[in-house]
């Protein structure tokens, strides 16, 4: 038997505030729409902002339902937004932010499973990496250069496509 073991590259940075300008707003555009998710059920308010190429910011928040699993993360709503609006045109980075009257987040929250193969079929499509930059209310955040380094062993659409 061999045993490997897989690496996250990220960076911590201690507070948004040692961001370059563009990342330092959207993680502030992402905090405030933590405000704008619909989280009856869990009381635990997610927000993304997505930069796209062309400079424009898409916003969303997580958006729960009754009829579970019908709802979905922010992620997802601000990936398939940018999507349908601007199709074609890469998103270069995310901002996620996560929030809940019910205890303090003391870490920057990380996309679920389905959030993080979602971004990374983005990223393939573009053919170019997706930073991702995840924080919580205040405080430290922690910045990963490309979606599918959240991902390891990730599987892609592309493995589906048949061979020419």
């Amino acid at each position: 038997m061999t045993t490997k073991s897989l690496k996250v590259n990220y960076n911590l940075v201690e507070s948004s505030d040692h961001l370059p300008v563009d990342e330092k707003k959207l993680v502030e555009e992402a905090r405030a729409m933590c405000g704008k998710a619909y989280a009856p059920y869990s009381a635990f308010f997610v927000g993304a902002a997505i930069l796209l190429e062309n400079g424009k910011t898409v916003l969303g928040s997580n958006q729960e339902n009754g009829a579970y699993p019908s709802g979905l993360c922010a992620e997802r709503v601000a990936a398939f937004a940018a999507s349908s609006m601007y199709p074609g045109i890469p998103m270069k980075k995310i901002a996620i932010s996560a929030r809940t009257n019910r205890q303090q987040v003391s870490e920057p929250v990380s996309p679920c499973g389905a959030c993080r193969q979602v971004l990374l079929e983005y990223e393939t499509l573009q053919k170019g990496p997706m930073k991702v930059i995840l924080s919580k209310e205040s405080g430290s955040v922690i910045t990963i250069e490309k979606a599918g380094d959240l991902l390891p062993l990730s599987f892609t659409g592309e493995q589906l496509k048949k061979p020419n």
